[in-house]
């Protein structure tokens, strides 16, 4: 069966981080899953692993509102390294905001590969896993 080799969660809120690596670990769909409470942190660890494939994740869970560095900040910085980075990661901004503008926002940004809104049950993480992988 295809695995998700690395997948990343970038969200300050400890609860949520828990529970989503937890159902992650337990599905048996994802190898390793790494987590950082906010953006500045997440944007230093990919610019420090590049040359790393293997700790590249493959899947990165991004939310909106974050301290430091949100996640708007972080697909700035992302953009400007993705030309460099060893592989493709596919992206979701996941975020209890239900504003038009940031779904609008997120839709307009192509590294983007969906917005999810919380809370996330764990049928629609699965049903993410599941497309990914097919």
């Amino acid at each position: 069966m295809k695995k998700i080799n690395t997948f990343c969660i970038i969200d300050d809120d400890d609860i949520y981080q828990f529970t989503t690596s937890l159902l992650l670990k337990k599905s048996d769909l994802v190898n390793k899953v790494i987590v950082f409470s906010n953006g500045l942190k997440a944007i230093n660890f990919l610019k420090d692993e590049m040359g790393n494939i293997e700790n590249i994740p493959d899947v990165l869970f991004l939310d909106i509102n974050m301290p430091v560095m949100d996640g708007w900040e972080f697909l700035e910085e992302y953009l400007l390294i993705r030309p460099m980075m060893p592989k493709t990661v596919v992206i979701y901004m996941v975020s209890s905001s239900v504003d038009e503008k940031d779904v609008l926002k997120a839709k307009s940004i192509s590294a983007l590969s969906g917005y999810l809104v919380k809370p996330i049950s764990s049928q629609n993480i699965m049903e993410v896993i599941l497309g990914i992988l097919n």
